[in-house]
This record gives C-alpha cells, sequence and structure tokens, in this order.
C-alpha cells in the first residue's frame, strides 16, 4: 500500500506535529499518491487528488502578535483572514487532498490558528512542520517509500506469474490455477460454465450464500449476451469482478472474483494471466466437443438405422448410457443456434450420464430424455429462446416414428409463435386434427369458394343445407325435418352442390372430402 500521514507522523527523522485530527482517526491512514509544494492561493489545477500539500504560508497574512498581557483584540484584517483559511481549505477538501502540513518558523512563528480552526472544521488534516525539516525531506520519503513499494509489487507479481505457471504445468492444471489465484489475491474465486452455472473447486473457497443467486444471475446475463466483457459489480455491498471467457459467439464460462477492491495493476496482470490460462484451455476443450458433436450425430443415425446394440456399445465409451425406455423425443429448429446452447446440452448431458442424449441432424436439434430429465431438458431450451416440439411416450425401436411426432410439433410451434408444442395437442382430434395442423383450411374455403358464391349470388343456403346434412349423419328424412322443407327438395339441394362443387356425392370418397371441407372451413373461420 501507499504510505500515509501515520507512516510520516511515526518517523522520528521529520519531526511532524499532528494538530487535526486526533490521533486514531481512519483518515490519517488514506494512501498518500505524492507529496507536492505550492504557496499559491489556489494551488488545486496543479494537484492530483491523494497527494499531500506543503506550503510555508507566504500566501496568507501574518496574524498580529499578541499584546504584553497575553490578550489581543481581533482585527479587520484577522477576520479577512478567516475567510481566506475557509477557502483556501474548502478548495483543497474539495479536490481530495489527504492533508496539508506548514511550515513554521519561516513566515509565521506559530501555526494560523484560523487555519486550524477551517482545517478542523472541514476534516482536512493538518500537520505542523518544524523549520528543520525542509520540505524535500518528506517528499524523499514518500518517493522511497512508493519506489520499494513498486519494487514489492513487482517482485510479487512475478512469484505469482511463477506460482500460476507451476499450477498450470499439474494434471488438474485449470483448477489448481484458480486455488493459485485464490491464494494470491487473498479472496474468493469461482468458475461458471457455458451454461451459467457454478462449477465447484474442491480447494477454492465457495461464493458467499447471501450473493450466491444474485452472482449466478448476472453471470448468466452476461453470457446471454454472447460478447467478451469484463465488469465490476457491487451485490449487497460487496465488490465482485465478473470477466466471461471465450470467444465472441461462443463463451465458454465466466470468472468472478469476489471480496477485493479495485484491482491494481499487479493484481491485475495476475488476473490477465489467469483468464488466458483459462480462455485457453477452454478453447482447447473446443476441438474436442467438436469431434464429439459428429460421434453424437453419427451414433443418432445408428439409432434410426435400427442398430441399437452398436449405437450403445459406441455410447458407453464415451458418455455411458443412452437414455432408457420410455423416453421423449425433443426437437428444435436451429438454423442459428443461441449462444452457449450446445455446450449447456454438453453440460447437462455429462451431469446426467446415460440420462440425456442430444445430437444435431442437419439444422435439427434433437434430445432424447427420460420424463424424470425432461424439464431440465425444457428449462435450459426456454433459458435459450430456443423453439421446441416434444414427441409422445416412445422406445427406442419406435425412434424414427417419434422424432416425426417431434419435428411436426417443432413446426406447428414455430407457426403458432410458441416456444413449445407437445404432440399430443395435435393428435388429439385424431386424423382431422392433425390434417387441421397443417392448415387445411385454406384449401377448405378454395374448394367451397363456387358454393359461397352461389349462396352469396342468388340468396340460397347450399352451405348450411351442407352442415346439416352432414350434422345428422346424411339422413334424408331426418334432415328434411331440421330444415323444415320436403326430401325431394333437400335432395335437389345435395345434387345441386354436387354439379357446383363436381363431387359426386352418392360415392363415399367425395362424401368424406366435403365434410373434411366443411369442418377445415369452420375450423378456419373460427380461428379469424
Amino acid at each position: 500500500m501507499p504510505p500515509s500521514l501515520n507512516v510520516l507522523l511515526r518517523s522520528r527523522a521529520l519531526k511532524l506535529r499532528l494538530v487535526v485530527p486526533d490521533l486514531g482517526s481512519p483518515s490519517l491512514e488514506e494512501p498518500i499518491n505524492w507529496v507536492h509544494s505550492s504557496d499559491l492561493e489556489d494551488p488545486t489545477p496543479f494537484l492530483d487528488r491523494g497527494q499531500l500539500l506543503l506550503t510555508d504560508g507566504s500566501q496568507f497574512a501574518v496574524d498580529s502578535p499578541p499584546t504584553a498581557s497575553g490578550n489581543r483584540g481581533r482585527t479587520s484584517s484577522e477576520v479577512s483572514n478567516e475567510r481566506v483559511y475557509r477557502e483556501y481549505v474548502r478548495r483543497l477538501v474539495d479536490h481530495g487532498i489527504v492533508g496539508l502540513g506548514f511550515a513554521t518558523q519561516v513566515i509565521h512563528g506559530t501555526l494560523p490558528q484560523g487555519l486550524e480552526e477551517a482545517c478542523r472544521s472541514q476534516g482536512l488534516p493538518l500537520l505542523e512542520v518544524p523549520d528543520r525539516t525542509p520540505f524535500i525531506a518528506i517528499i524523499r520519503m514518500v518517493a522511497d517509500y512508493l519506489a520499494r513499494e513498486e519494487h514489492a509489487r513487482a517482485e510479487w507479481s512475478l512469484q505469482a506469474q511463477r506460482a500460476l505457471s507451476r499450477a498450470a504445468l499439474r494434471p488438474d492444471g485449470l483448477t489448481s490455477i484458480l486455488g493459485e489465484l485464490e491464494r494470491q489475491l487473498h479472496s474468493w474465486v469461482a468458475l461458471y460454465d457455458a451454461a451459467g452455472n457454478y462449477v465447484r473447486m474442491p480447494r477454492n473457497r465457495p461464493v458467499p450464500s447471501d450473493i450466491a443467486g444474485e452472482v449466478t444471475q448476472r453471470v448468466r446475463s452476461a453470457l446471454d449476451l454472447g460478447t467478451r466483457s469484463a465488469s465490476h459489480l457491487h451485490i449487497e455491498g460487496q465488490s465482485v469482478t465478473l470477466q466471461t471467457l471465450g470467444r465472441k459467439g461462443s463463451l465458454r464460462g465466466a470468472l468472478v472474483l469476489g471480496a477485493i477492491e479495485p484491482l491494481d495493476p499487479a493484481r491485475a496482470d495476475i488476473v490477465n494471466s489467469v483468464i488466458g490460462l483459462a480462455s485457453l484451455a477452454l478453447e482447447q476443450a473446443r476441438t474436442l466437443d467438436t469431434a464429439r458433436r459428429h460421434l453424437r450425430a453419427g451414433v443418432f443415425e445408428q439409432l434410426l438405422a435400427g442398430s441399437i446394440d452398436v449405437a450403445g456399445k459406441t455410447a458407453r465409451q464415451v458418455w455411458g448410457q443412452l437414455p432408457r425406455d420410455p423416453l421423449l423425443v425433443t426437437a428444435s429448429q436451429q438454423e442459428s443456434p443461441a449462444p452457449n446452447l450446445l455446450e449447456a446440452l454438453e453440460l447437462l448431458a455429462d451431469d446426467h450420464r446415460g440420462a440425456v442424449f442430444y445430437a444435431l441432424r442437419g439444422e435439427l436439434l434433437v434430445i432424447l430424455a427420460g420424463q424424470a430429465h425432461q424439464g431440465r431438458v425444457l428449462e435450459l431450451l426456454e433459458r435459450h429462446g430456443a423453439v421446441a416440439g416434444v414427441s409422445g411416450e416412445t422406445v427406442m425401436e419406435a425412434l424414427p416414428a417419434a422424432l416425426e411426432e417431434a419435428t411436426r410439433a417443432a413446426r406447428r410451434a414455430a407457426e403458432l409463435g410458441r416456444a413449445l408444442v407437445n404432440f399430443s395437442e395435435l393428435s388429439e382430434g385424431g386424423m382431422l386434427g392433425l390434417l387441421r395442423e397443417e392448415e387445411a383450411g385454406p384449401v377448405a374455403r378454395g374448394l367451397l369458394q363456387p358454393l359461397i358464391a352461389r349462396d352469396a349470388a342468388e340468396h340460397t343456403q347450399l352451405l348450411e343445407t351442407v352442415r346439416e346434412w352432414f350434422a345428422n349423419d346424411c339422413v334424408w328424412d331426418k334432415t328434411a325435418r331440421r330444415l323444415g322443407v320436403h326430401r325431394h327438395t333437400l335432395r335437389n339441394r345435395i345434387d345441386a352442390v354436387g354439379r357446383i362443387l363436381g363431387l359426386n356425392l352418392d360415392g363415399m370418397r367425395d362424401r368424406l372430402e366435403l365434410f373434411a371441407a366443411v369442418q377445415f372451413l369452420e375450423k378456419d373461420v373460427s380461428s379469424r
């Protein structure tokens, strides 16, 4: 740390006397960045925050000496001096000066009372510098102290870099590096993976429980942006530094440092070294991840082809068992994958070995999981903004059909602007329900348009007659009674419908086509 006023006061060679404040005040421990001497009425343009100012007071008028009786009255010049002292001290305080050293027995025989009162009222530390203590001695002492501190910091930085290099050579390189960083900085260090999950390190202190949730949220927000970033945060009164790791658009995680003040250059160099080493270690793992994804795609194709035993043996050597029956298939179209989604899935599959499997099939992301782990899968997809469809429960032998179900549900989710659609929602209406989901309404409207146009032009009720006919299972007498017409009139209307639409309504096939068209038209009208 830089020197403080207490360091100067403890020096017997300088013989400084503390005037303001009392010993033990926290202000006496404020670091001194440099010492400057000036006799200007306003020296602040030439000063920096954190400096100690020395003056012999030549800019101030000398107070009148006391009378023979020891008492003297206040003159107008003394009242004016008090105002000058107050304004002078106020400028120093506003500028962030850590203290004022005033030389006596040079211009002023004693310390001006008005200056002492101004310093006391405004909280500026005031030191009396005796006439036998040259300003250069104070400046040299601070300069020497800063030089020793700089040398010590450089030596510490070198030793810390060597310690980190040795840690990087250990088998558990990344874990050892982070443990060494925590030891060097005397703070807690936390690593988060690409999904924003806290990675527990056996030798590292955990994130304080009172801020762990907020830290995780901040990390995930930074990772979701997909760009390299560094930020200094204050969470629940604690200082936290957050640095994302990896490349833009493909982040690998985040490093969080806590319980430390803003980093000085030496400690910043150490942190930057760790960030570089950690990023390199994570990037080296990226090549392995890419190879594993290609292997996943190959295993999935084997499953689709029915080579379940071969796929299972391959998977066991790399990931462990494949998900057991019954399982759910989740599909999501990934034209431009969300940042870190695949990394998050890799971590999820690794955490639940044998329970979750995923693969890329072109631009289609496919995930296999049992019901017990499906919630985690859907939570992850939702957090990354993926649109997905889920099949019904199936077994591995029926994987191709389940994949088709999930793909159809995902396509429907995209059409509806929803994050998730289950295939059960499509199949509830049987075959007609599936056809409705393929947007058959416009086709039905095109087929029935001649009938709609005839009703509009001639004020007939042919379409309503057809609806009632189908509603009564095509029974002539029952339909005629419901419509209040003769059965021959009803028959003539249905024959007219057949001629207008080019359908033979005496045959089952054309009847079914007309029935489906009426159903889809009603669905299309109700959805508008």
